[in-house]
């Protein structure tokens, strides 16, 4: 199709690992407060541990974005202080888009840029593991 493109599973690697992404657009599990990724495995015992190419984007792509659900489906919050889950990459994540909010990983902070209509600092604070700065006043 017009505008699409496929090469061979090596020169994929080859991109990635290259530098030649400007971003990768990534999901979590979890996210640190100092842009710690923990993307690959969950820690359930049936799981399958296995990275496949995330550990290559997390520090080839010159950004990383991260896009997932704020909290999981039992209510607990991705966003953490410190990850739970083994890292996928170290001090990788640029920006996280949840489905609450945006928000930039800064070396002051997590800036939240963005948040629903709707929904308070305090609640979104509530919602998540780790300090939050209201960013979304300036």
């Amino acid at each position: 199709l017009t505008g699409g493109s496929f090469f061979h599973h090596g020169d994929s690697f080859a991109m990635m690992r290259g530098g030649h992404l400007d971003i990768a657009v990534l999901g979590a599990f979890q996210v640190a407060a100092n842009g710690d990724l923990a993307n690959w495995h969950t820690g359930a015992a049936d799981a399958i541990p296995a990275v496949g190419g995330a550990m290559d984007l997390a520090v080839g792509a010159k950004k990383v974005f991260i896009t997932t659900d704020h909290n999981t489906k039992q209510g607990e919050p991705k966003i953490v202080e410190a990850l739970s889950y083994p890292a996928t990459g170290l001090k990788c994540v640029d920006r996280i888009y949840t489905d609450l909010c945006v928000i930039d990983v800064t070396q002051e902070g997590l800036k939240v840029i963005e948040k629903v209509d709707g929904l308070s600092f305090e609640e979104l604070q509530a919602l998540t593991g780790a300090q939050l700065i209201d960013a979304t006043q300036a």
